[in-house]
């Protein structure tokens, strides 16, 4: 039984998407209720989510087991994890990840671009690396069944989790650097080291993480997915995390990379020339063309075996093994 799951997505949720999911047999979908949010306003996203989940109850469900996920597609739903770009809605207290795992979260970045109270981001100058609350914060991930994510940490940090971690971490969407030098693709040295550690790789489909941006073309991507797997020498750390963004609005992309903590314009992986959201690549625009990746990655060389693995398979066997049993 093969699943399909998106390791990361942001989108302008509606009834639109859903079904869009269940069109493209999507299984299973981390979303992100948190960029800057603290806690107070954390929980205000879950009080939208549980509403969605009251009004569309054939489309989705709230996964907080990978139990959940079968379930989902057993009905020909779309199970839904709940995760955190920023470590922000822990504030500065360590008991609130507990709290969190309580209320359904399974997945959290230990820093959003910048320097955070855990880790280095992508965007600074100096990398000290894991902090010592984010060593406490690692130890305490790993003990609840937490997910660490260093989709947007810098180099050091990113290797000082994968070793301090008793569990693997995952790099939930972004690509290799070899391809595509933005700021937060990762080197091989980080590659290696997550296959080796048992973790996973989402690749990216956002334009700002693309070689050609938004001109990338499929065989491009489906290529360099070809290319990852020989230096990593594990299809098995291999998963999709589209970061798709599917109908927001400029202002969010504003509030994602601006946060509360400049008073200037922020344009993050894009340029002054290009603020908002970049256009989405023809093959990837909704959660309909999840297929086109099975097409791809089958004119690519994959057997289907390999394809299942990367389109679902894997993830599921990672959350399966990271988030526990339903006790």
């Amino acid at each position: 039984m093969a699943y399909k799951i998106d390791g990361l997505q942001y989108a302008n949720w509606s009834e639109k998407i859903f079904s869009q999911m269940q069109e493209g047999r999507l299984d299973c979908v981390h979303v992100t209720i948190a960029y800057h949010e603290n806690f107070r306003e954390t929980v205000l996203n879950l009080e939208k989510w549980n509403s969605w989940f009251e009004h569309f109850p054939d489309q989705i469900i709230q996964a907080h087991y990978a139990e959940d996920i079968t379930l989902a597609k057993a009905s020909g739903k779309t199970a839904i994890i709940f995760g955190f770009q920023t470590p922000a809605p822990i504030e500065d207290d360590i008991g609130l990840l507990k709290i969190w795992h309580q209320l359904g979260m399974r997945i959290m970045q230990l820093t959003y671009n910048n320097q955070s109270l855990l880790a280095t981001g992508c965007y600074e100058t100096q990398d000290s690396g894991i902090t010592r609350m984010g060593r406490e914060v690692i130890t305490e991930m790993n003990r609840l069944g937490l997910v660490i994510d260093m989709s947007h940490s810098s180099q050091q940090s990113t290797l000082q989790a994968i070793d301090y971690s008793s569990r693997p971490i995952a790099i939930t969407h972004a690509n290799p650097n070899f391809w595509h030098d933005a700021k937060r693709n990762k080197s091989e040295t980080i590659l290696k080291a997550l296959a080796s550690s048992g973790g996973m790789l989402g690749f990216s489909i956002y334009p700002h993480h693309l070689k050609d941006g938004s001109n990338c073309s499929l065989r491009q991507f489906c290529e360099m997915i070809a290319k990852t797997a020989d230096i990593m020498g594990d299809i098995s750390a291999l998963g999709i995390g589209s970061d798709l963004c599917q109908d927001q609005p400029d202002s969010i992309v504003t509030w994602m990379r601006n946060g509360r903590w400049t008073k200037t314009t922020d344009y993050g992986e894009g340029s002054a020339e290009l603020p908002g959201f970049p256009k989405q690549p023809n093959w990837f625009k909704d959660n309909t063309d999840f297929l086109n990746l099975e097409t791809g990655l089958r004119n690519t060389g994959f057997s289907q075996t390999e394809i299942d693995a990367i389109l679902g398979d894997n993830w599921f066997r990672f959350f399966k093994d990271s988030f526990g049993q339903n006790s």
